[in-house]
């Protein structure tokens, strides 16, 4: 596991985050810490307790969606790829491979759960088409 993590100002500066209580904020950046190189925690109960923090602060960081926990008890960071970058000599896959494998990333590199809709995805892409034409005419 790395030993130096980065935390993206355009994530911890928004409203959806400050306006989270300052143990969950702390929650967080412990857990970004922790993560292995793709955003993957395994012990988040194990960081709970150890920073003082609790099982309220765990479920708010779900609500607003900044992790997505798994059945295996696994979680990971969404925004990880926004948070952090690193050269693919310091790469080290996951451990946690059926995880990783049941995401997908946005064009951002945000995590999310689950196959993306190509209609939505053709949809979008053809809308953002038809609104850069329109501003062309």
């Amino acid at each position: 596991m790395a030993r130096k993590r980065m935390f993206d100002i355009e994530i911890v500066d928004t409203d959806l985050f400050l306006e989270m209580p300052q143990s969950t904020q702390n929650l967080y950046f412990h857990l970004g810490m922790r993560a292995d190189d793709d955003g993957f925690v395994s012990n988040p109960k194990k960081i709970i307790r150890t920073i003082g923090a609790n099982e309220d602060d765990l479920k708010i960081l779900i609500t607003k969606k900044f992790i997505i926990p798994f059945e295996s008890g696994v979680i990971v960071i969404r925004h990880w790829k926004i948070n952090n970058y690193l050269r693919s000599d310091r790469y080290t896959e996951t451990l946690y491979k059926d995880e990783k494998r049941r995401l997908t990333e946005d064009e951002n590199g945000v995590y999310n759960l689950g196959i993306p809709d190509v209609n939505q995805r053709y949809t979008r892409r053809y809308t953002q088409y038809r609104k850069e034409k329109y501003r062309r005419e």
